[in-house]
């Protein structure tokens, strides 16, 4: 169909004014304002200062494995059982009745890196950084070392602080991780392949990730970035373009992929300032292990008719959900008159529920909707160190520890 006359006029108005509109446009912004080279140069010298001003609160964190006798080399070993029982015991007896021999030196073969918390020496890692170690040594950007002992270990958030004996160091500045935007500048920084203070960018890629290890210990969630992080950067820090401490390095996805993932700098403020005080982390906790009843009915373990909520596949027996009664089937809708969806709603309602005051559980049992009262106590040592109780995910195929 044509257009009318009228219809034609007025796009000729239309068009005439548009391009009178470009007319008028300058070639070049108005005076004061930059081209995009200076744009470009202007973000190029933020990343520098960025660089310059955190890298001396990082610190590269060695580690020697306990050392072993020479003696104790041959046991062990197959050739062991294969000698004879009487050279066996003849070798047994000599061995007693000679001085001990030398043990071998301690050999730093392990390596992360670190964020200096204060001036007089307190110092935040990896939990697994300083895992099993025998000797850590810390050495800062001036290239002074020293000789660094564990103030505390949390295997829980993967954070460890170690204390050096050194006065006047310059402290990395904790910004809020909650504020974090996805799609920010993200800087790392650290030690990768014993490249010492290697920064690399990117950006925030994803926020909340978690269930990424199939770690009970570890269910908190996680910053992913694309910033390159790789072995040598665990401990080290994730900053912001302010130069801001947004998370601590930790995990990564195989070599060179973009996908890292540290720890929310909000947790680890918290965990580091608990361990500095009392040497460990203190948590509340339920003791089950526990599922999504949107996965269980997937699995066709649940029928379609059981509401929404998070069911009890485990019960420890000393934990408070035994002593509140709760049994393995039990579906959890609701925690202090909030309603729980998924594993991670009920961990966060009841992580920030007091040590021993009671929190109303309703449940769904054999048809029934029920009011449990339970009194969450403090995570046990055996269940943090031995895995027990935690959700059935499996965790992310190819995920490890980044040192």
């Amino acid at each position: 169909m044509g257009l009318s006359r009228g219809c034609k006029l007025a796009m000729t108005l239309c068009l005439a004014m548009v391009c009178n509109a470009l007319a008028a446009v300058p070639d070049k912004g108005p005076e004061g304002s930059m081209t995009p080279l200076e744009l470009a140069r202007k973000l190029n010298q933020a990343f520098v200062e960025v660089a310059e001003r955190v890298s001396p609160s990082v610190v590269v964190v060695r580690v020697a494995s306990k050392p072993e006798s020479l003696d104790d080399d041959i046991y062990g070993h197959p050739i062991w059982e294969m000698i004879p029982k009487e050279y066996r015991r003849q070798w047994e007896q000599r061995r007693k009745s000679q001085p001990p021999s030398k043990a071998h030196p301690p050999v730093f073969d392990g390596r992360g890196s670190g964020i200096v918390l204060t001036e007089d020496g307190y110092i935040l890692t990896n939990a697994h950084v300083v895992e099993n170690a025998e000797k850590i040594r810390v050495r800062l950007k001036n290239g002074g070392e020293f000789d660094a002992e564990i103030k505390g270990r949390d295997k829980q958030s993967d954070l460890a602080v170690l204390k050096i004996e050194a006065r006047g160091l310059p402290v990395a500045r904790f910004g809020d991780s909650s504020a974090v935007r996805v799609g920010e500048f993200a800087i790392a920084i650290g030690a990768p392949f014993e490249l010492d203070y290697s920064v690399t960018f990117g950006h925030i890629s994803a926020k909340g990730r978690s269930q990424l290890i199939p770690d009970p210990a570890m269910d908190q969630d996680f910053l992913q970035t694309d910033a390159n992080i790789n072995p040598g950067n665990s401990g080290g820090p994730l900053v912001n373009i302010e130069g801001e401490v947004i998370g601590v390095n930790s995990l990564i996805h195989g070599l060179h992929t973009g996908i890292g993932f540290a720890i929310p700098s909000n947790l680890a403020r918290d965990v580091a300032q608990q361990l500095i005080r009392q040497g460990k982390v203190v948590r509340p906790w339920l003791g089950v292990a526990i599922n999504a009843v949107d996965d269980e009915r997937e699995a066709g373990n649940l029928s379609a008719l059981i509401p929404d909520g998070v069911v009890i596949k485990e019960v420890h027996p000393r934990g408070p959900a035994a002593s509140a009664s709760l049994r393995p089937g039990d579906v959890i809708t609701e925690v202090g008159g909030k309603p729980v969806k998924t594993p991670k709603q009920l961990r966060d309602e009841i992580r920030n529920r007091p040590i021993g005051k009671p929190v109303a559980l309703k449940v769904w049992r054999s048809g029934k909707l029920l009011e449990v009262q339970a009194k969450p106590d403090a995570w046990p040592e055996e269940v943090v160190e031995n895995g027990v109780l935690s959700t059935n995910a499996p965790g992310k195929e190819g995920l490890r520890r980044g040192n």
